[in-house]
């Protein structure tokens, strides 16, 4: 019984990463594609870092960055309820947010049998979190420094 568990909790574990990296993945290349058109690259080639458009794109992209962490971290939050390895929503979307930022308090909110999917789920943070922050640096890099 507790090898099918783990097999179980692998499975959905590694069916977790492929979700969150598509969706990830997805999101970041939506935002890359709308800010690809000439136009939009030869208007970011005029903004200033420090002014109110300069600030608006930077905004933007933060906002845009952080809901797409939100959406993986209510999937896996989903996932911890639909697997009853946590009871309430708030305790999962508590759990699932501590363990995605990698803060992870403690194990005490999810069942033991499942505490591997809350490893996984901060192993995939720590790489999402590195991505975002690569294709952050990136799109500011487009702002004209001058």
């Amino acid at each position: 019984m507790q090898g099918q568990q783990l097999v179980l909790e692998f499975a959905v574990s590694a069916a977790m990463v492929v979700v969150c990296v598509t969706i990830h993945g997805v999101g970041l290349f939506s935002l890359t594609r709308a800010l690809r058109s000439e136009l939009t690259i030869e208007r970011l080639r005029n903004i200033r870092p420090l002014s109110p458009r300069g600030a608006a794109f930077t905004l933007s992209i933060v906002l845009s960055i952080i809901a797409l962490h939100g959406v993986e971290i209510w999937c896996f939050a989903l996932i911890y309820l639909v697997t009853g390895a946590v009871p309430t929503l708030e305790s999962a979307l508590y759990f699932s947010t501590i363990s995605y930022s990698t803060v992870g308090y403690n194990d005490t909110h999810i069942l033991d049998e499942w505490r591997l999917l809350g490893a996984f789920e901060s192993i995939l943070g720590v790489i999402l979190l590195g991505w975002s922050t690569s294709f952050f640096f990136r799109m500011l890099g487009r702002i004209d420094a001058h």
